[in-house]
């Protein structure tokens, strides 16, 4: 899984870890799981953005 970006491990080990909590059906658990992955994942992404963006040349 190297060639994915980090951000997508994140939402994916994070979907993952959600499943495990409702089959014991926890809810809750499993809601909180999610949208803490879907915020971690969004910020990586848009840090990656920022990354791209520092690296790209100018043009003036």
């Amino acid at each position: 899984m190297d060639n994915f970006p980090k951000y997508y491990t994140r939402l994916f080990n994070g979907v993952s870890d959600a499943i495990a909590a409702l089959q014991k059906q926890k809810y809750v658990e499993a809601q909180i799981i999610l949208i803490r992955a879907q915020q971690d994942a969004e910020e990586m992404y848009l840090e990656d953005g920022k990354d791209e963006r520092r690296a790209a040349p100018q043009v003036i």
